[in-house]
């Protein structure tokens, strides 16, 4: 596992998009100065560092449910009010929130519903709650590459290891009737665009070898030969870069208004 804490090592993951989805999820969703606004799965803290940024810190809350994530968000956003707890037992009262937002969450959640629903609870009447997550079956290329080329040098491991492409939710028809029985209401859906830079490809590369997230995990569970073919193989799906590049990313978003 790498030597970096956990928080940096998502930043060096998937994280890195993760201040450029901000600041266009919280214009979808309609963020307003005056608002109170809660991050749900705030990881090291992008989200709650844009509504800061928009709102005052002291107007901001976040949960995690993981410790090191809740200190590293603290340390990113001081002053916010950050808990640690999960999506599906919110750590706050009844209607305490205009906004409620979840970036890169649904997921990876245990019950999607049950959290649906306590985003509804912590919301204010007319109080909108958003959430966003990536389009794993088409436009989000580092996974997409990924999770390609390990299906194809271990397919039958790389389907059981995947999954998110699979999740009901993770489409815009699956967002909106997530939203839908969760009793939220004027249910919209649309996309937004996020880049990253990466140094070379072994900058790309690095969190999968690292172990970060299940992808990472994934790829520390094979032997030597075979995570050296995935590496080869995803270094054909990105394009075989030799410099530094870019990609760029889609997530499908959805927000509603709390009764």
């Amino acid at each position: 596992m790498s030597a970096l804490q956990p928080a940096q090592a998502y930043d060096r993951h998937t994280g890195r998009y993760g201040a450029e989805l901000a600041a266009a999820f919280v214009s979808f969703a309609g963020v307003r100065p005056g608002m109170r606004a809660l991050d749900v799965g705030c990881g090291p803290g992008a989200l709650a560092a844009e509504l800061a940024q928009r709102l005052g810190s002291t107007q901001v809350g976040a949960v995690d449910p993981f410790e090191n994530y809740v200190e590293a968000c603290r340390k990113r956003v001081l002053d916010a009010d950050v808990r640690l707890g999960t999506a599906e037992a919110l750590p706050f009262e009844d209607v305490a929130f205009e906004a409620v937002l979840a970036q890169l969450v649904v997921q990876v959640l245990e019950d999607a519903p049950r959290a649906a629903r306590e985003m509804r609870r912590v919301a204010a009447p007319g109080g909108v709650v958003a959430a966003c997550v990536w389009d794993f079956e088409d436009r989000m290329p580092l996974l997409s590459a990924y999770w390609a080329a390990a299906e194809n040098v271990d397919p039958e491991g790389a389907r059981l290891a995947s999954g998110d492409d699979a999740n009901p939710w993770c489409t815009p028809a699956g967002l909106s009737r997530l939203w839908g029985d969760a009793g939220l209401e004027s249910v919209e859906t649309g996309e937004l665009w996020a880049s990253a830079e990466y140094a070379g490809f072994d900058d790309a590369w690095w969190s999968f070898a690292a172990g970060v997230s299940p992808s990472g995990a994934y790829c520390r569970s094979l032997d030597e030969q075979r995570r050296a073919a995935l590496r080869e193989e995803f270094r054909r799906r990105l394009g075989a870069p030799t410099g530094p590049f870019t990609l760029t990313a889609r997530a499908w978003s959805v927000r509603g208004l709390a009764r």
